[in-house]
């Protein structure tokens, strides 16, 4: 009788068993997770006469996207969230006079910015002349940088150089080298598309140029696209070239890329007008000029007004010490403002965004606006 007791509990043991056993070969039942449609926007707030004002509250802005009023979630200076710090320099010729400057303030910049050892902020450093080069991945060691700033130049010329650059791969259809051209959209763009946009929290590019840029492959348009789906600002330090102080007359507008006013009709992308200014398609056109004069200042100053970030004119060399220190501080004395739009969006337009003081007397920086998810986000 004993036996047979034992025998009926192990035929229950192993059915238990088995049924488990089916039940973990099952397919799991699935699991929804609703999209984050939560914004976050960077700001910057700074009186008339230029200092920044870091004891606001959400009560004391109105927000608006694509003309309609938002509700504001949150709106703070953010000391914990860490910073991924991008640093481009154009080391063309024709700026070369000034690489000794650049480099100390560089230097500064970078231990102001990842200064705190411990800390997660991290920064990578990308040099642009005739060709772009990442010259230090990400990394949140000073030393690193510092060394590889030291070391930063012109890209060495080969014996070619008179044939333009290598015509193998997707470089076939760039064109041949122009004297002191830089390319500082394909910077941008390869900056913004393949270093930023897999990274969280705040992210930032500085960047140095005269601004002139004849012989990138991608537009005006499509870097700065693609600094929007990244979700990052930029702040441009313009000095004035060798080539552009010797030019004379106006800079023109033959450049690809244009700047206010310029040919295209431009508007914020997503208004059928061809995107921003100079919205020509990849691989549409050399990106060179007929126009042997191209206002870079002009050009500066909307990359950083489209992204939210701030334009510099270093004068004079001396000026860039004083101008990196100015970003470092601004970017420790920014706001994040978080919201969530009235309207979802999961089609990947581009939304117009528009942050204003109830003070008169206030500047607000922010992004022109964002990228909703989904869509081709290219």
């Amino acid at each position: 009788m004993r036996i047979s007791t034992l025998s009926v509990l192990a035929l229950v043991l192993l059915a238990a068993g088995a049924s488990r056993a089916s039940a973990q070969n099952a397919a799991p039942a699935p699991v929804l997770h609703a999209p984050s449609a939560e914004v976050q926007l960077p700001v910057t707030v700074r009186d008339k006469h230029g200092a920044l004002v870091t004891n606001l509250s959400k009560d004391d802005l109105t927000l608006a996207e694509d003309g309609r009023s938002q509700a504001i979630k949150s709106f703070a200076v953010q000391s914990d969230l860490p910073f991924a710090v991008g640093l481009l320099v154009q080391t063309t010729e024709g700026l070369s006079g000034s690489f000794e400057a650049e480099r100390k303030a560089a230097d500064k910049f970078v231990d102001q910015m990842l200064g705190v050892k411990g800390g997660k902020d991290e920064a990578f450093l990308l040099h642009f002349d005739r060709e772009v080069e990442l010259l230090r991945d990400f990394t949140t060691d000073t030393g690193k940088l510092h060394s590889e700033i030291e070391e930063m130049g012109p890209t060495a010329r080969s014996h070619d150089d008179r044939n333009g650059p290598e015509t193998t791969g997707d470089d076939r259809e760039r064109p041949r080298t122009v004297r002191g051209a830089a390319q500082l959209y394909d910077a941008i763009f390869l900056a913004a598309d393949e270093l930023m946009k897999p990274k969280a929290g705040r992210k930032v590019l500085v960047i140095f140029s005269d601004g002139a840029d004849r012989t990138s492959k991608e537009s005006m348009s499509e870097a700065l696209d693609a600094a929007d789906h990244a979700g990052l600002s930029i702040y441009t330090v313009y000095l004035k070239g060798e080539q552009q102080r010797s030019d004379n007359g106006f800079p023109g507008g033959g450049q690809r890329g244009g700047y206010p006013g310029g040919s295209g009709g431009g508007g914020y992308p997503g208004s059928g007008g061809g995107g921003y200014p100079g919205g020509q398609r990849r691989g549409g056109g050399s990106g060179r000029s007929d126009e042997p004069n191209i206002d870079g200042k002009k050009i500066m100053q909307q990359i950083a007004e489209r992204t939210g970030g701030r334009f510099y004119e270093a004068k004079k060399r001396e000026n860039l010490e004083e101008i990196y220190a100015d970003i470092a501080a601004e970017l420790h004395g920014q706001y994040l403002l978080t919201y969530t739009p009235d309207m979802t969006d999961t089609s990947g337009n581009f939304h117009k965004v528009t942050v204003k003081t109830k003070k008169d007397d206030l500047q607000v920086l922010t992004r022109a606006g964002y990228y909703a998810p989904g869509g081709d986000t290219k």
